[in-house]
């Protein structure tokens, strides 16, 4: 695994969507494997101007996203559908057909795991975008979820809902389940890129790095890819042993 430090959120967007940027100029028709949530955002921002400012096109990409809640339509708010249109999608030239996210809103919810995991092996993810838990999960996949897991169904925990309340008017109304990659799933993307920021993710980040490969950290198994970067802030990497500052 390598490690890239950045000195803060800003730097570590900025370093991210240019690795990102690189990736998709040179490989026009790259499939993004593409996260949601507060770490991503900063990147997605980067990534419009860019597009605005110098032209990086879209047009032939396809994006596979992690996860999606369990009965949310996709035009509500809080939907991941509405948060990738509002972060990403309706800035940059990324054509409809080419965008995928699990469908939360069926009522054949096995089925729509098994269709999801067909289309990651249809496509094969070049780049996945990462964010971690505090609790090391990746996607949606919580501690204890089985390194061999697929697209499945997964029950949040109580913290990791805690944590994306933020976005919901109140706990009550964040969703107790989600479509996710399981972490096998995750593992076929031929580069992984990690983002990491703040001082509530310097413990996940210590632990990463370690290098302890357990279930009850579904984050370690990272450590078992052959191309996954790291790319955290200063506080993120506050409690981890043997930083590396490498640009790429």
């Amino acid at each position: 695994m390598k490690v890239i430090q950045a000195s803060d959120y800003q730097e570590m967007s900025q370093k991210a969507a240019k690795y990102v940027i690189k990736n998709v100029r040179r490989q026009p028709d790259i499939i993004l494997g593409l996260a949601t949530g507060s770490t991503p955002k900063g990147l997605y921002k980067q990534l419009i101007a860019d597009h605005s400012q110098n032209g990086t096109t879209y047009e032939h990409v396809s994006s596979i996203n992690l996860d999606e809640y369990i009965g949310l339509p996709a035009h509500d708010p809080n939907s991941y559908h509405s948060f990738m249109d509002e972060q990403l999608f309706q800035h940059i030239n990324i054509q409809p057909h080419n965008r995928h996210l699990p469908n939360g809103e069926t009522d054949r919810i096995e089925q729509e795991c098994m269709h999801y995991e067909a289309l990651i092996d249809a496509k094969g993810i070049d780049l996945q975008i990462l964010g971690i838990g505090e609790n090391g999960h990746i996607g949606f996949n919580e501690p204890g979820t089985s390194f061999a897991s697929q697209t499945h169904v997964t029950t949040l925990s109580e913290s990791t809902r805690q944590a994306n309340a933020r976005f919901f008017d109140s706990i009550h109304s964040v969703p107790k389940q989600a479509i996710t990659m399981g972490i096998a799933s995750i593992m076929k993307s031929r580069k992984i890129l990690l983002l990491a920021s703040g001082p509530k993710k310097a413990n996940a980040i210590r632990r990463l790095l370690d290098g302890d490969i357990k279930e009850s950290f579904p984050a370690s198994i990272l450590n078992h890819h052959p191309h996954v970067i790291l790319l955290a802030d200063n506080e993120a990497l506050s409690a981890a042993i043997g930083k590396e500052d490498n640009d790429d």
